[in-house]
């Protein structure tokens, strides 16, 4: 059996095409269909003889130049396949993974750079390598032009009435990183920047401190986005230990929210945040980039401690004054005796009579 992803589906005219796949990081992943056909492949970067064990395709081309570059396409299932071919402009999401513009979507940029075959036919595990083209417009700007190459195939899905009408576009591909030759700039802005203290409301436990940012990649090369926050005697880096870091390709923009937890409301914090991002040639030569440190604010009420400290000093009133009154009523109770006394002296019949000698 033969899927062709081109054959026109005798679809309702809700014909949605949903791409379910993402270009491949590295490259040799697969995608499948969930159906009983499913339909499984790989794409990798290739030089004629077959995969060279690149993850990515990526050239460094003069204005005008062209250069033939080669991926090759693995049906790993059970049928054979017509694979659609396609390029597109490709860009990296907020999870920081590559991806390029869906078939619905009309490419502008590096997508349209590229020359590839319709399609192919590849049997049941067998595969192909295909040639494709990468030709640089004369006008094209110096710096970096992202964009994906990717084979694909289009499945019918049914509801649970078992009736068809959405044909699904499943793709894998690999990126394709064209560097423009001239001066290269690495260049970039930090913006944005807000900070959120919560405190928590057990008065002897710390709070939690939030720095959200941008960072714009204004220069003409891609970078890494990475870093520090350094605040309230504490450091956070990012990415974090693990965590792969955040490309921008040129004209990209990323929000990065840094959290630090175990952090005591002292009324105002201060603290530098320092964006460093890296730069590299194709072949791997660090590229200067300037760091940018901006300096980060945020208000810490220790309302809790407050209102505990409040609460202590208005016990600590109530039991002085209680000691006042329980002296002033002491000192009024020895006065009323004391009076009383004296009334009692003065009562008495022989108060004032001179004693006359005998």
């Amino acid at each position: 059996m033969i899927t062709r992803p081109r054959t026109r589906i005798a679809l309702s005219t809700a014909a949605l095409l949903a791409v379910l796949g993402s270009l491949t990081l590295p490259s040799s992943a697969l995608a499948e269909d969930t159906q009983a056909d499913a339909v499984s492949w790989s794409v990798s970067p290739a030089d004629a003889t077959g995969e060279d064990g690149r993850v990515a395709i990526e050239r460094e081309l003069d204005p005008g130049a062209s250069v033939e570059e080669h991926v090759i396409v693995r049906n790993l299932g059970a049928s054979d396949v017509v694979f659609s071919l396609s390029a597109a402009d490709g860009f990296y999401t907020e999870a920081g993974r590559f991806d390029m513009l869906a078939s619905d979507q009309e490419s502008t940029g590096a997508g349209t750079w590229i020359g590839i075959p319709d399609d192919v036919e590849i049997p049941a595990g067998g595969s192909a390598v295909i040639p494709f083209t990468i030709t640089v417009p004369e006008n094209a700007e110096p710096g970096d032009h992202a964009a994906g190459v990717a084979a694909s195939v289009i499945s019918v899905k049914t509801d649970d009435s078992g009736a068809t009408g959405v044909g699904v576009e499943s793709r894998v591909g690999v990126k394709v990183i064209t560097r423009v030759a001239g001066a290269i700039t690495p260049a970039f802005a930090v913006g944005d920047v807000q900070t959120d203290f919560r405190v928590d409301a057990n008065p002897f436990e710390a709070g939690e401190l939030t720095v959200t940012f941008d960072v714009e990649n204004t220069g003409n090369a891609r970078m890494d986005a990475v870093g520090t926050l350094q605040i309230a005697g504490q450091q956070v880096a990012f990415p974090a230990e693990g965590q792969r870091p955040q490309v921008l390709l040129p004209g990209e923009t990323r929000s990065f929210t840094l959290t630090l937890t175990g952090v005591w409301p002292l009324v105002f914090l201060s603290g530098d945040l320092t964006v460093a991002p890296t730069a590299a040639s194709l072949d791997g030569e660090a590229l200067a980039v300037e760091a940018s440190t901006t300096q980060v604010t945020v208000w810490a009420m220790p309302w809790p401690q407050l209102l505990v400290a409040a609460g202590i000093a208005l016990l600590a009133c109530a039991l002085l004054w209680n000691r006042i009154r329980s002296r002033r009523r002491v000192e009024d109770l020895i006065s009323q005796a004391v009076e009383r006394g004296r009334e009692e002296a003065l009562s008495r019949p022989d108060h004032g009579r001179e004693k006359v000698a005998s």
